[in-house]
Order: C-alpha cells, then structure tokens, then sequence
C-alpha cells in the first residue's frame, strides 16, 4: 500500500474511534444519567407522625398533608381529645412533634413534668369565649355568678385578664396573664370562679346548663358546633400581642430537623393561613412569622 492509501486508512479509523469514544461518552453519560434518575425516584420522602387534637389542630393538618408531600415530606396524624397524653406521647417516642397547645401550657408542663421540648414556630391564636345560656353579655351575668372555666391553670390569666378588661375584676398588679384565682383583689360582684372542669368537658357542661357562664377554647368550642363569633357573649383579643399562640412542639433533640422544619414552614405558609382565616370565621386566628 503506497503512501497516499496508507494516510487515507489511517484517517479513516480515526474518524471512527474517534466516532466510537464519542458515542461510548454519551452512553456513559445517559447511564449515569439514568442511575441518577433512578436513585433520585428511589429516595423515600421523610416521615412524620404529628399529634395534635381533633379541631381545629387535625383539621388544619389534614389540609397541609399534600402541601407536605410536594415538599418530600409523609405525614401521619394522629389525634387525641386530651391535653396531657399528646405531651407524653411525644417525651415516650411515639410522635416527633404535636400541635395544640399554647406557650404558657407548654411552659407549665415541662416545669411539672420535666419534658426536654421545645417550640419550633406559632401557627395561629385560637381566642377563649364566654357562653351562657341565659344571659347576652358580662354586664348581664347576676350577682354571685358561677362561672365555670378550665382546670389548665394556664389558661386561668387569660380568663381573668378577660374580666378585669370589662371592669368585672381587679386584679394584683402587674400579674395580667399570668394571674391565677388567688391573684383576684376585688370581686365586687361576688362572682363564683370555678376552675374544676377538664377542658374538653366545658362545652357539655354548657349544653347541660350548668353556671351562669362557662369560659371554652374555641377548639373544643367548634367541635360541639358552637360558633364562637356567633355563640359566645364575649371573646378574649385575639391580637398579636396574644401570647396563647399554638405551637409546633418537638423534643430538643430534633429542634433542627429539616422535616420538622418544613412542617412549620408549610403551617404558616399563605395557603394554610388562607384555610384557616376562611374555614373557621374569625375562631381560629392566623399568626404571621
């Protein structure tokens, strides 16, 4: 073979190794593709089980599941109509966080209890109302009133603060919210506080017709179909102020979870505030971060 053929030959099966090294790159570049693909589809979401009482804690949950799981989070929700088991449920293992308690309640049941919690975000305010069924406003209620209330003395403050506002009660100096029934200075009415009742009996009670007035969360208000814009006599403010926001609780331990992170994240996103300002009418009240 002379010179010139010999050039060509050899020009020729350069073209094509070069042409095979190009097309083995590119497959090898298509399979690490795929393998990438294939792990990205193979990676399980993370899961969550969140506790949390019936309404409107379940409900408003329920609603951020598919809010959860376009972020890659699972959630399971489990409910309680309790105040003390969802607290218990989450120290023992059983939940990695729960929604439905307030700041002064948390604050009480780890001093009591010893929890090692902490609260990851504010969610919403749900305001206390008074209902009665024979008397349309505080003004009205009579001499010696009983008025029945929560056994949570967390929730005493707020009830109080509630009356001293309408010139009902005065009380210690300085004590506002964190006031309890020995901290009432004057009770020119004489009015019989009855702090005896677990919370979530209060709205039977008020069905049955006992007290003169009876002082429910609007949780387990909404629950008995009671309307608190509607069926209350009076409301506590549900400003931002309002130190009883509902929180987003976790053991210290997951405080920087990423999970847990995007749950809050989701709760207090426009979308669920949206749910919550339009579902339940002014009872439970959105809080911005």
């Amino acid at each position: 073979m002379n010179k010139f053929y010999k050039l060509i030959a050899l020009g020729t099966l350069t073209t094509v190794l070069v042409a095979c090294g190009a097309d083995d790159e590119e497959a090898g570049d298509e399979a690490e593709e795929g393998e990438s693909t294939e792990a990205a589809d193979d990676e399980e979401p993370s899961e969550l089980v969140v506790g949390a009482t019936n309404v409107p804690h379940a409900e408003i949950l329920e609603f951020a599941e598919d809010l959860l799981e376009e972020e890659g989070v699972d959630m399971q929700i489990e409910t309680f109509n309790d105040y003390v088991i969802p607290n218990e449920a989450l120290d023992n293992g059983d939940l990695d966080a729960n929604f439905y308690q307030h700041i002064p309640f948390l604050e009480d049941h780890i001093d009591e209890f010893g929890f090692d919690f902490v609260d990851v975000g504010g969610v919403h305010i749900e305001p206390i109302g008074v209902y009665s069924q024979d008397y349309d406003s505080l003004d009205e209620l009579p001499e010696g009133a009983t008025i029945l209330m929560s056994d949570s003395v967390a929730d005493h403050g707020r009830v109080l603060t509630m009356f001293e506002e309408e010139g009902l009660i005065e009380l210690a100096e300085g004590e506002g919210v964190e006031a309890t029934l020995d901290d009432i200075e004057e009770n020119p009415h004489d009015f019989d506080f009855e702090p005896q009742y677990e919370p979530a009996l209060l709205p039977q009670a008020y069905e049955n017709g006992e007290g003169d007035a009876v002082l429910i969360n609007s949780n387990f208000a909404i629950d008995h179909d009671l309307l608190p814009l509607e069926d209350s006599i009076a409301s506590e403010s549900a400003g931002a102020d309002n130190p009883y926001v509902n929180v987003v609780v976790v053991n210290s331990e997951d405080e920087d979870d990423e999970a847990i992170a995007t749950l809050v994240d989701v709760l207090q996103s426009p979308e669920v505030q949206d749910f919550m300002e339009e579902e339940y009418d002014g009872a439970v009240v959105p809080v911005e971060e």
